[in-house]
């Protein structure tokens, strides 16, 4: 099962502002639309990255089940 993630960009004065519907807290901005679009890979990486190590702070010492769930692409 793949999943797809939806990026949404606006154009405003100063570039554009950027952010994933599926991941909240996942946004960015750009001067050009393809430095939006690095800057967006790069947020997402970063949240799920906090929220991946937030998960394991959380359930240190604790017994659990990991299993991967998706691939994402």
């Amino acid at each position: 099962m793949k999943e797809q993630l939806t990026a949404v960009f606006q154009q405003v004065p100063e570039g554009y502002i950027a952010f994933v519907e599926e991941v909240p807290g996942a946004n960015s901005q750009g001067d050009t639309l393809d430095e939006a679009r690095a800057n967006l890979q790069e947020a997402v990486q970063l949240v799920l990255e906090s929220n991946r190590a937030l998960a394991e702070e959380t359930l240190r010492n604790k017994i659990v089940i990991r299993e991967p769930l998706a691939l994402i692409s």
